[in-house]
């Protein structure tokens, strides 16, 4: 059976497919280096010097020959396009009316209530006079992902395509779990780094994760952990979710709201952070996703797994300012994944590539990724790319 699999970037997910045995071609925007290594890609700005939409990936995916498809962000926001790109094949993941309702915020916020899962007072157009204004408040696309179109809201009416929601201040963090429609078990927490000016990220960018989650005390950590465990059986059982899942939360620093973790979204696909549980765990969240679509989940003890794992990173490098790629054929040994193409331009606030590290504790494994950014920062400069000879 070969599978399809389709998204903004899909390197994470390509590797993880490969290590669990899989048949598998990808398309996606990025088309790095590293992955066309790997597995047969079809990129939309490589390829085709294309703008990213998911009706592009839909049209570029008329042209190729597949039994199966898998998908990763941003369709997620793109029902439509999925139930497209399943016509006739088989769809390994949430199908188009799950997507449907795990990503309409009334829908969403009706179940946590129901559910009793904490989540922030969030508001829909329309509804912007209920906002507390000795609040802080964030406006967000309701189609969005990576932290793009965040920002503070400033009282002005909402568009259609916009919700409000409180913000939860504290520490970002993000769960993964598998799931088969009625159970779930988390395979990983973990800590989002969001707008770090080291990356060269800014305002709500995301920037990549630490794992395991760093917590006060083993008490804290049950404590996020239990909260999360129960969140995902109960939106698993609600909505049917199948194959891995994300949930994006914050440990909150608020007396009123610690520990418990505050959700602030659902991804109902591969998410980055599955990268460093494979990495940290020795599995295959791509084999977890596909077997579960026969009803296996594995037995994992994530109380274990996180008290006992050694800290991994990852953190996406954003270019500070215009440049060119220099060489880029030994950057796999040199910590960086995502890695593009000698002499590429690559406009500031644009991504280079992904830096991994790991350490004992949080503080060195977040230092390592620092220098590695850095090193990567340095590397880039006008007029440095050597183009051609190591395509």
């Amino acid at each position: 059976m070969r599978i399809l699999i389709v998204g903004l970037s899909t390197r994470a997910i390509a590797e993880s497919a490969v290590d669990g045995g899989y048949d598998v071609m990808t398309l996606d925007y990025f088309g790095d280096r590293d992955q066309r290594a790997l597995v047969p890609n079809v990129a939309l700005q490589r390829d085709f010097d294309l703008p990213f939409s998911a009706e592009a990936l839909l049209e570029t995916s008329k042209r190729l020959d597949y039994d199966a498809v898998a998908y990763t962000s941003s369709l997620e926001n793109h029902p439509e396009v999925v139930s497209e790109l399943a016509r006739g094949r088989r769809l390994l993941g949430n199908t188009p009316d799950v997507l449907n309702a795990v990503r309409d915020w009334a829908t969403l916020r009706a179940v946590c209530d129901e559910e009793e899962i904490p989540h922030p007072t969030t508001l829909l157009p329309g509804e912007e006079g209920h906002a507390d204004e000795t609040r802080r408040w964030l406006r967000k696309p309701t189609r969005g992902g990576g932290g793009h179109g965040v920002r503070p809201w400033e009282g002005e009416r909402l568009d259609e395509d916009a919700v409000l929601q409180r913000m939860v201040i504290g520490r970002p963090a993000s769960a993964a779990f598998v799931a088969d429609g009625r159970r779930s078990v988390v395979i990983g927490l973990s800590e989002q780094l969001i707008g770090r000016e080291e990356l060269g990220g800014e305002g709500y960018m995301w920037c990549g994760n630490i794992l395991p989650l760093p917590t006060r005390s083993t008490s804290q950590l049950d404590a996020v952990l239990q909260t999360v465990e129960r969140a995902a059986g109960r939106l698993t059982r609600r909505f049917g979710l199948r194959g891995v899942n994300g949930i994006d939360f914050v440990v909150a620093d608020g007396p009123e709201d610690w520990p418990r973790p505050i959700l602030v979204e659902v991804n109902p696909r591969y998410t980055a952070s599955m990268e460093l549980a494979d990495w940290a765990y020795d599995l295959s969240a791509f084999d977890l996703h596909i077997r579960s679509f026969e009803g296996y989940l594995p037995r994992f003890s994530p109380r274990e797994a996180l008290r006992d794992a050694r800290f991994r990173a990852k953190g996406i490098v954003y270019a500070k300012k215009d440049g060119t790629v220099p060489s880029t054929a030994n950057w796999r040994h040199r910590g960086r994944r995502d890695i593009p193409f000698s002499g590429e331009k690559i406009q500031a606030g644009h991504p280079i590539c992904t830096v991994v590290a790991s350490g004992e504790t949080r503080e060195t494994c977040w230092q390592r990724l620092v220098e590695r950014a850095e090193e990567v920062h340095r590397k880039m400069g006008p007029g440095e790319g050597e183009r051609g000879d190591d395509r």
